[in-house]
């Protein structure tokens, strides 16, 4: 059984990253023709990847791509030239 696209999952998915053990606010969900795209920036791989597998543990019959990226938390480790 696949489960509907539509916005009530987009908004239970949302109360997912926000609420409880993930607690992501910068992480947006958007509906894409078959698929759910998680979007957003948090601080590290591991953070991206546990964000990830818990929303397809949760959502199995969901297709959803995790387009998440790592924010630079580190001062850069070269001088950026303007030109």
């Amino acid at each position: 059984m696949s489960t509907q696209l539509d916005e009530y999952l987009e908004a239970e998915i949302q109360s997912l990253l926000t609420d409880g053990r993930i607690a992501e606010l910068g992480i947006t969900v958007q509906r894409r023709e078959h698929l759910l795209v998680l979007g957003g920036e948090v601080e590290s791989a591991h953070r991206r990847d546990e964000i990830c597998r818990q929303i397809n543990e949760r959502f199995p019959d969901v297709e959803i791509t995790c387009d998440i990226g790592i924010t630079r938390t580190q001062a850069p480790s070269e001088v950026e030239e303007i030109s």
